[in-house]
């Protein structure tokens, strides 16, 4: 599988969602993934402290657990770049980018995942209660004691990753040098119009999450009686069951039949196509699953392919 830079890292282009760790896979199958990922030449793995709280009986750190035993089983911590989070809420005053909360769940998420440090560290959401400059200072006191490699922040707005950036070069901390966004062949404008110049204009790494559109871009949905296939069934429904859906996912149905593939490897193709992206994140609860992602980052897609696709897709601008 073919490498790109995040800073002084070096990860593949198909980063592995760790999400499902321990929600909707157990660990024997989530082991069985993990093994097909890297047997396949992955070593980019996202996951966060908060994976999965959401479910009944949960209490977040599932997913960490699950890639710490993983790790620890097979030995091979040193060949997986490691990315987890920070900020979203794990219990009573256990949320935010406060200084003594970063460093006090760094140290939560170091044990669970029996490892003493993290490839990329994110913010998961900004918090508007604290200071950049205290959130930075706390990433910078862990890049020295060399608990943490690089750093980044996911939902981020322009103006607020402007703001961290260069709060970090004016007084000396550690910058962001990732962004994880909310990107795909669906949801496009908001990140081309507001963040991709951000990015662009620092060298910011982008590793967009929800890759497939939590699954609508493989074609699995198409219509509210397919919504109660999955855990993310609800959220495909409320959001992509469009017009303007549709339409993308007649695109990707005919460039997939014309290239003799699935939509699914399109949709990931696709992202893979943007310079500004480094790698996307996407899940798999299967390793059938899991081969149809490999299979996105070695499909070459046609100029019409690209423009058929980028027709059903973009957003016009209104007029004013």
């Amino acid at each position: 599988m073919k490498t790109k830079k995040l800073g002084q890292l070096d990860v593949s282009v198909l980063c592995l969602g760790g999400n499902v760790f321990g929600w909707t896979i157990d660990e024997k199958t989530s082991f069985a993934v993990l093994d097909a990922y890297v047997a396949a030449g992955g070593n980019f793995i996202d996951t966060a402290n908060v994976y999965s709280r959401w479910a009944p009986g949960h209490s977040g750190g599932e997913s960490e657990t699950i890639l710490g035993k993983w790790m620890k089983a097979r030995g091979n911590r040193k060949q997986i770049v490691l990315t987890t989070k920070v900020g979203m809420e794990m219990g009573p005053d256990q949320m935010g980018l406060k200084r003594d909360y970063i460093l006090r769940a760094a140290e939560e998420s170091l044990q669970r995942l029996q490892t003493d440090y993290i490839d990329l560290y994110l913010s998961h959401q900004p918090d508007p209660t604290t200071p950049i400059g205290e959130t930075m200072e706390a990433y910078t006191e862990l890049v020295k004691q060399g608990k943490v490699r690089v750093v980044g922040g996911s939902n981020y707005h322009g103006h607020g990753l402007t703001e961290a950036i260069e709060t970090s070069r004016a007084r000396g901390l550690v910058a962001y040098q990732s962004l994880q966004p909310l990107y795909n062949l669906y949801d496009r404008a908001e990140f081309e119009r507001d963040l991709e110049p951000v990015c662009e204009k620092y060298g910011v790494a982008v590793t967009p999450y929800y890759a497939l559109a939590a699954g609508f871009l493989t074609g699995k949905y198409r219509s509210l009686a397919d919504v109660g296939q999955s855990a993310r069934g609800t959220k495909v429904g409320a959001n992509y069951l469009n017009d303007r859906g549709f339409k993308i996912l007649a695109a990707l149905d005919e460039v997939a039949a014309a290239q003799g593939t699935t939509p699914a490897v399109v949709a990931f193709a696709w992202l893979l196509t943007r310079p500004i992206v480094t790698a996307p994140i996407a899940s798999a609860t299967s390793v059938e699953q899991l081969r149809s992602l490999i299979d996105g980052t070695k499909l070459t897609l046609s100029p019409d392919s690209l423009a058929a696709l980028d027709k059903a897709s973009t957003v016009l601008e209104r007029p004013v």
